[in-house]
């Protein structure tokens, strides 16, 4: 019987279509215990023995990869997979596949919710009436605000969708064009310079890979209009927190809302916990409870369909391996 080791731990032990789905087609599903991501030391332990994983927050490298001969199949829970070698995977002959089309309506719903708090000062005005305050000072508006989408994906679009129903102005840096939908939603299409100058709160919405990692840093923060907000619901490998941090203690940034870190949850020191104008959720803006079932139920069809040698085109991404690949 084939074997698949459940990575995410809030999918572990739970019902859900997803297991429906591997059962159904006879699997045996391996969950560990815990209520984190996959240790590197149970790793060792279970991908010996493991032709695929539901990956979540696992880093899997090429010493993993090297120690597990049966594995044909890394399912990632979600649509990023910088958390992967993918040059190993290939190597090693082992799909990895994703899931798009299932979370962006989330990561939208959680940027906006960062949008709304930080312009309205939900928390700062939350703490103060906690504290005994009643404070009425103005807040900013939305409506009118411009919107500068560092990316328009599946997920920059679902923002934009947002944003043009809250009256904003959205303009967009992204080298694939769609005009359709610029057309439909009034996004007008800048270069980068442009985009950070002219833009009231600058969203990320871009792949973490060599040619992303590090761009939020202290050229790209500077060239951000002065008083602006930043929102990253991406990665947080895009941002180099001490420039972050050094351009909001300056008042340059008014201020930021980050679901991502460097490292994840923060060390101690992290330079930016404790700024006021720092709102912080963890890694959560892709998983509420539809698109969890909805990515985990994609992962386990993309596991099934490869085992019966059907190549789902859409979710793989080494799609070098099509040719002469078979489980």
């Amino acid at each position: 019987m084939p074997s698949v080791l459940v990575g995410p731990h809030l999918l572990r032990k739970q019902p859900g279509p997803f297991r429906s789905v591997l059962v159904d087609a006879g699997f045996d599903l391996i969950e560990a215990e815990g209520k984190a991501a996959l240790s590197h030391e149970q790793l060792r332990t279970f991908l010996p023995g493991t032709d695929a994983i539901l990956a979540g927050g696992e880093r899997l490298t090429a010493e993993m990869f090297a120690i597990a001969p049966r594995l044909r199949v890394i399912a990632r829970v979600g649509v990023g997979y910088d958390l992967v070698d993918v040059k190993a995977a290939t190597v090693h002959k082992v799909a990895l596949t994703i899931t798009p089309g299932t979370n962006q309506e989330s990561v939208a719903e959680q940027t906006f919710a960062f949008l709304l708090a930080l312009c309205r000062n939900l928390v700062i005005l939350d703490r103060d009436i906690h504290q005994g305050g009643w404070d009425h000072r103005l807040v900013a508006p939305v409506r009118g605000k411009t919107l500068g989408l560092v990316g328009l994906g599946r997920i920059g679009q679902a923002v934009a969708v947002r944003a043009h129903a809250f009256g904003m102005k959205i303009v967009a840096y992204d080298p694939i064009i769609d005009m359709a939908f610029e057309d439909r939603y009034q996004v007008t299409r800048m270069d980068l310079d442009e985009l950070l100058a002219r833009s009231d709160v600058v969203s990320l919405h871009m792949p973490l890979n060599d040619q992303t990692r590090g761009i939020v840093n202290c050229e790209f923060l500077s060239r951000m209009r002065a008083g602006s907000l930043l929102i990253n619901t991406s990665r947080g490998g895009l941002v180099v927190e001490n420039d972050l941090r050094d351009s909001l203690v300056s008042g340059h940034l008014a201020g930021a809302g980050l679901d991502v870190l460097n490292h994840e949850p923060p060390e101690p020191g992290n330079p930016l916990l404790g700024l006021p104008g720092v709102i912080l959720s963890p890694h959560v803006a892709g998983t509420d409870s539809q698109s969890m079932s909805d990515m985990a139920e994609l992962a386990a069809r993309n596991i099934v369909e490869l085992y019966h040698n059907r190549w789902p085109a859409e979710c793989v991404v080494n799609r070098e391996l099509k040719d002469g690949w078979r489980w």
